[in-house]
């Protein structure tokens, strides 16, 4: 017996956008931000520039994957939960949500990186690497406004602030560890 569904496909590139926020968003918050740290770790730690590139891509494989898969599964599992409740199906193609999260993952992810490809002095690549990083998390924020309707300027301190608080978090991490293995 098929379910009665609420989902209504998207038309047009505001409706797509509109219907796949949640999901760029979160793949693109996490992919920068994840590489950020994968990048300042590897880097900070003195090793070389492939050694940085090679874990950072490893890093998008791995992790965008991880997060798209997530995503799928999440959203499977919250149908099942509306089927075994008897309510109507929300979502009717969760391999789509998940498809936009691992793509804007790796994409935004890539970010980190870019310094790293460039011939610029091996000392400079992680700050430009943090700049950039910011930078992102800035543009990806601002360009919820069209979406959301909200002030471009707002949605992109928001992202700033907070991913900045998480790349802090991860820092901090760091520190810690290498501190107690001082």
């Amino acid at each position: 017996m098929a379910r009665e569904s609420l989902h209504v496909e998207p038309e047009g590139l505001l409706g797509v956008a509109r219907h796949y926020i949640r999901d760029l968003v979160y793949g693109a918050n996490d992919g920068i931000i994840t590489t950020f740290a994968v990048v300042a770790g590897v880097a900070g730690g003195s090793l070389s520039q492939l050694a940085v590139l090679v874990v950072g891509a490893a890093n998008l494989a791995a992790d965008g994957v991880a997060m798209g898969v997530g995503n799928l599964l999440a959203i499977r599992a919250h149908e099942s939960v509306l089927a075994a409740e008897g309510r109507p199906k929300m979502e009717a193609y969760p391999w789509k949500h998940g498809l936009a999260t691992l793509v804007a993952f790796v994409t935004a992810g890539t970010v980190p990186l870019l310094p790293f490809l460039l011939p610029l002095p091996y000392a400079t690549h992680l700050q430009w690497s943090a700049g950039l990083t910011m930078l992102s998390l800035f543009g990806v924020g601002a360009a919820r406004a069209p979406v959301t309707r909200e002030p471009w300027w707002k949605g992109g301190l928001e992202m700033l602030v907070l991913g900045g608080l998480v790349a802090l978090a991860a820092y901090g991490a760091g520190a810690v560890v290498a501190a107690l293995a001082a």
